[in-house]
Order: structure tokens, then C-alpha cells, then sequence
């Protein structure tokens, strides 16, 4: 299992439609193969930054729903409404503790 971070800092006045066009992209991973779960993250004290935690049975995985239809139908939106320092880093997970809901 591998966790992915993405950090990004966003143009004034364009989170709304940023983190809307994310939302779409969580609903599409759904299906995917190898979809675990996602987060979308706004620092407190930097509110024009995101942050998407993304995981994923395998690094394959991952790379794969990038060629997803839906996935890069809205790629070139979002790079319009972010700015250029996008960081992306993939972690192994070596544990992954949940609450249990039963």
C-alpha cells in the first residue's frame, strides 16, 4: 500500500472551483482499481495551500487512474488555478491504523 502527498498553492480567489474539481476527481477514484481513500487538506494558517492525501493498493495503481479519462479531463483546469510549485511524494505504508467502526 502506498499513501501519496501532493502539495500545492493555489491562485487567489480560485479555491472554490480547485476544490471542487478535486471532489469530482475523489468521486471518479472511486471506481478504480485500487482505490483505498483521500483526503483533501487546507492548512489552517495558509489557506491558499492544499494538500491531497491519496492511498492506493500499489504504486500501479496509482499511475494508472493518471490515464484515466476522468483524471485528465480536469488536469489542465487545475494547473491553471495552482501555481507551478506542485510537490508530489509517494510513501510505503507500513502500518495503517483505523478506528474500528464495528
Amino acid at each position: 500500500m502506498i499513501t501519496v502527498v501532493s502539495t500545492m498553492q493555489l491562485h487567489s480567489d480560485s479555491a472554490e472551483e480547485w476544490d471542487q474539481l478535486i471532489r469530482e476527481r475523489f468521486r471518479s477514484a472511486h471506481d478504480r482499481e485500487g482505490w483505498i481513500s483521500g483526503q483533501l487538506l487546507s492548512p489552517a494558517d495558509a489557506r491558499d495551500t492544499r494538500v491531497i492525501i491519496g492511498t492506493w493498493r500499489s504504486q500501479r495503481d496509482w499511475a494508472a487512474w493518471h490515464e484515466d479519462p476522468a483524471f485528465l479531463s480536469t488536469r489542465a483546469r487545475l494547473d491553471e488555478l495552482q501555481k507551478v510549485d506542485h510537490r508530489t511524494a509517494l510513501y510505503d505504508v507500513i502500518e495503517d491504523a483505523q478506528t474500528n467502526t464495528h
